[in-house]
């Protein structure tokens, strides 16, 4: 969360701490109605103080320059992968924590509390370590998944394309076998970390058109025939790089793949239940962390006479804003633990978490920034940010308008 940021002269002086670290100022109290930890075990809450701890030290001085200069905090992450947060839910054996999905939706979301756009990332690189983890043989987990947990390098997920977003399945990048390698060819659009991660787990077309053709591959940076597009230019997450991945005759050895044949489109799916879970989490962060700046704002901004905390009108939104906060968190939860489970209904119940927590969460967001008034509109002010950086959380991982279909399609099946 940028809390380095100037919430007002009073707020800004309260964000260090007497030993001039920087601090949540909202640490002191939180009311129990919003408290995250509420339900927790004692180890969750452990969990949970470490990467709140983290978020406010590390990450929080920096949100606002990672985003205006667009840097990449790598040396950042490596220090939260010493925390054992590079490979989550990924298995101990290769360097994971071994943790549940519940408990990654407890961690992305205090971490986001000191920077969506960072902590993004970090999910969609769990993501991808998760899917080595799960769906390679011994050689491959134990080739590619320490260094991903200890974050010396990074991962991409390729699947969407320039012709092909919500419609997955209908993906072009090809990859004809020839020998002991495959011979890829096509592009990848939108991805998160293209250009500067080492890693890239590309669904890719080895057979027939739909979903059966699809396999899954890992290709690594620097193999002939992979190239990078411009970097892109986006509203937010721009602490993280964003470039379209090429492949020009691009040969990637059939070890390098991940299952069988034919089982990409399934693995991709797979990935993206978590992945859902893992953005709502951050949307629940940035949530969190506006409802109790717009708390602290309203306090200490007066006019009229008196503080507009006083006023009834505003009482009545901070009290809504609350209100989805909590229940976009009880069915993210609520879904991390089907999702752990394997309950039949899992898949639906990510999509339904994903769809009601991005968007209830932006409108928290949106809504500090409106109750901040012209001070929520200048880049000074943290909750301009988390409107940015959330935003996109309604369109990747699958548009919200198709988890509407998941849900649907789920229901009038039944």
């Amino acid at each position: 969360m940028a809390l380095c940021y100037r919430a007002g002269a009073v707020l800004s002086r309260r964000l260090k701490g007497a030993a001039g670290q920087w601090t949540l100022p909202f640490a002191r109290r939180i009311a129990s109605c919003i408290d995250p930890s509420v339900g927790l075990s004692e180890e969750q809450t452990e969990f949970q103080k470490v990467a709140l701890d983290f978020a406010a030290k590390e990450m929080a001085p920096h949100m606002a320059l990672w985003d205006e200069k667009e840097i990449f905090p790598v040396e950042t992450m490596r220090k939260a992968a010493q925390l054992g947060f590079g490979g989550i839910y990924t298995q101990t054996d290769v360097g994971g924590s071994g943790l549940s999905r519940l408990d990654t939706s407890i961690i992305f979301e205090a971490l986001s509390t000191g920077c969506v756009s960072t902590t993004a990332y970090m999910s969609i690189h769990n993501m991808c370590v998760w899917m080595i983890d799960t769906f390679g043989n011994e050689e491959q987990r134990h080739r590619f998944c320490p260094s991903l947990c200890s974050m010396d390098k990074f991962a991409s997920y390729c699947l969407t394309e320039p012709g092909s977003g919500s419609d997955a399945a209908s993906l072009l990048t090809s990859a004809k076998r020839d020998g002991d390698c495959y011979v890829l060819n096509g592009s990848k659009a939108f991805i998160s970390g293209g250009g500067d991660t080492d890693v890239y787990v590309v669904m890719c077309r080895t057979g027939g058109s739909g979903a059966r053709g699809i396999s899954c591959l890992v290709v690594e940076k620097g193999t002939p025939g992979l190239s990078f597009g411009k970097k892109e230019k986006k509203v937010g997450w721009n602490s993280q790089p964003t470039r379209a991945v090429i492949f020009e005759d691009c040969v990637v050895p059939v070890k390098n793949r991940l299952g069988v044949e034919g089982q990409g489109f399934s693995i991709a799916m797979k990935g993206l239940n978590g992945g859902r879970i893992n953005i709502a989490s951050c949307s629940l962060g940035a949530a969190h962390a506006s409802v109790l700046l717009t708390r602290d704002h309203l306090a200490v901004r007066k006019q009229f006479g008196e503080p507009l905390a006083h006023n009834q009108y505003l009482q009545f939104k901070l009290a809504d804003m609350a209100t989805r906060l909590v229940t976009s968190r009880l069915i993210v939860r609520h879904a991390a633990d089907a999702l752990q489970n394997g309950t039949g209904d899992a898949a639906t119940l990510c999509a339904m978490a994903k769809l009601f927590a991005t968007d209830e969460c932006f409108k928290i967001c949106n809504q500090a920034l409106q109750m901040h008034g012209g001070y929520g509109y200048l880049k000074d002010y943290a909750v301009q940010q988390f409107v940015r950086d959330i935003r996109v959380h309604q369109i990747l991982e699958g548009t919200n308008e198709v988890m509407r279909m998941i849900v649907a399609r789920s229901i009038l099946q039944e």
